[in-house]
Parts: structure tokens; sequence; C-alpha cells
């Protein structure tokens, strides 16, 4: 399936993407084969394949749940790279 300029121009503008003319060439020559890949890949006959929930079929092993103490303040606040009166100082993410 061959992809037209325009398609991938439209799709650029949906993903707020810029490209110059040689971008919009490549990718739709890339895109292209990509989707010529995906129809070659459903052409496979996978009847007789039973579906699968996972790739291996083994049980899941988990821990115990058990509280158990966690780290001091001190030992927290000496991780942070900056405190002020035993708390976490974070630079505004908003201006």
């Amino acid at each position: 399936m061959r992809l037209s300029r325009q398609v991938v121009v439209s799709v650029a503008e949906l993903a707020r993407l810029k490209l110059s003319d040689e971008e919009v060439e490549q990718y739709r020559e890339q895109l292209s084969d990509i989707l010529d890949y995906f129809a070659h890949l459903q052409a496979v006959d996978t009847s007789m394949i039973p579906p699968t929930s996972g790739a291996q079929d083994l049980l899941i092993r988990l821990r115990e749940d058990e509280p158990r103490a966690g780290l001091s303040r001190q030992d927290l606040m000496q991780n942070a790279p900056d405190t002020d009166d035993d708390q976490f100082r974070i630079p505004p993410v908003l201006d």
C-alpha cells in the first residue's frame, strides 16, 4: 500500500511535526514499506495456531505482601537533591 504525500503531511500535522520535503518523502517510503509488511503478515494462515495469553505458560510466583520498615527520614532526605525543613524542594512546574 503506497501512501500519498498528502497522507504523510496530514499525519505530521496531527502529530504537530514540521517536516521538510525530503523528510516527507523519506517517511512516505518508510511508512508504505511498513504497511506492506503488515499486509504480508495478514496473509499468513494462523487458523491452526491456538490463541495464547502470553508467550510462556508459567505460574507467576509472587512474594507475600508483608509490611516492613521503610527508610528513615534522614536516609530518605540525604538522597534528595534539595530539601528544606525535612521536606523535598522541587522546582516550579508552572510559570
